[in-house]
């Protein structure tokens, strides 16, 4: 089966106050260094892997902020892996970008090269609460960034929205949400906030200096986005994204099919053969490991049977289609409600899942306390580790 590619990228000209991902401020010394080791860690599996795990579907190339990078540094990226791997023909190629590191000029070098399919992280289209999350962009760049990328000829574009800011309002993200679809892209996520201990933002809130958003009123907007952009003619179609017919994203599709990829970079992760793995945060510790021959791993764990039943499981009701039973058991030679029989009476009980067509789902009760839902799957690792 061909894998996902993520290639992490942990540079930032700026790093935002909610953010709490791997990520450094863009050093042309330090960047050089993190690309020697990209290049190593690449050829490592170049060599390591299978035909068969050589072919890649999708190419997710994250952050941080990619954009920081140059164009034409971005552009080898691409040919790198091409080099070692083989892109498939209709692979889907994403970047991820800042409205305010892109120019009409670099997006038409990395559609060029081989992208096709931009993610923009708007995040809100009001000057105050782009100030407040630490935001490098103002609204106008925002918009610019969009005109820009469909010049390009990008017709593949995904902005990212969040909801759930402190000081936010209902009627502030109503506005978002119009003025995002105004600009017409092929798919949205919208994502609550989630205040990470550590990071500034988090800070300002305990400190009293800020007030978190109430539950109540970030509820309302989830519910907000799923109508407005259902009205729009966008398909829900996992907890926090939506997108137009045929352009649903397909890196993290497979993600939560629990399918298998490879991460590289530093705290990339990867998940093939029944492993997971993690490498290393540090990029000076992530060269020198694959200047010395070795992999750059932080973490890895071998999967038990049942681990891996309970991680289909969770990722796979994160769609809004479900998880399909009949896959199930052709993945894993049993029957879904024979390993999970319980947790789904009693979740069905408190209506907050529901079985359908083959499929069990989330109930629209359950969609906002999914992560109370994915905590009932994490309890069978005993009874099928061995």
């Amino acid at each position: 089966m061909p894998l996902g590619l993520y290639i992490h990228v942990p540079f930032c000209l700026r790093k935002c106050l909610y953010c709490d991902f791997t990520s450094y401020p863009y050093q042309q010394d330090l960047l050089e260094k993190y690309l020697e080791g990209l290049w190593l860690e690449m050829e490592y599996y170049r060599q390591e892997l299978s035909p068969e795990h050589k072919q890649i579907a999708t190419i997710f190339v994250g952050g941080g902020t990619p954009t920081c990078l140059v164009s034409g540094q971005l552009t080898e990226m691409l040919e790198q892996v091409g080099k070692r791997f083989q892109i498939l023909p209709d692979a889907e190629i994403t970047v991820e970008a800042n409205p305010g590191t892109v120019s009409l000029t670099s997006l038409k070098e990395l559609k060029a090269a081989g992208f096709n399919r931009l993610s923009l992280g708007i995040q809100s289209t009001h000057a105050e609460l782009l100030k407040r999350l630490g935001r490098i962009h103002t609204v106008e760049q925002a918009k610019e960034a969009v005109d820009f990328a469909g010049k390009a000829g990008f017709n593949n574009i995904n902005l990212d929205l969040i909801f759930g800011l402190p000081g936010q309002t209902v009627e502030q993200w109503q506005q978002s949400l119009s003025q995002v679809l105004a600009l017409s892209p092929q798919h949205l996520s919208c994502y609550g906030l989630q205040l990470e201990e550590g990071t500034p933002l988090c800070r300002s809130v305990d400190k009293g200096e800020l007030e978190a958003c109430p539950e109540e009123w970030e509820l309302t907007m989830y519910r907000t986005a799923i109508e407005t952009l259902a009205a729009a003619g966008y398909r829900h179609y996992e907890i926090s994204n939506f997108s137009r017919d045929g352009y649903r994203c397909r890196h993290n599709l497979n993600y939560w099919q629990n399918g298998q990829y490879l991460g590289f970079g530093p705290a990339a992760h990867s998940h093939l053969g029944g492993t997971r793995w993690g490498n290393t945060e540090n990029i000076m510790n992530y060269v020198r490991l694959l200047q010395e021959g070795q992999r750059p791993i932080l973490e890895i764990k071998k999967l038990s049977k049942g681990e891996q039943m309970e991680e289909t499981a969770f990722l796979g009701l994160r769609l809004m289609e479900g998880l399909s039973l009949d896959a199930f058991k052709q993945r894993y030679g049993r029957e879904f409600l024979e390993v999970f029989g319980q947790q789904v009476h009693d979740l069905q009980k408190k209506g907050l899942v529901q079985l359908e067509a083959g499929h069990l789902k989330l109930t629209s009760q359950g969609l906002p306390v999914a992560n109370r839902v994915f905590a009932e799957f994490i309890q069978v690792v005993e009874e099928f580790s061995q």
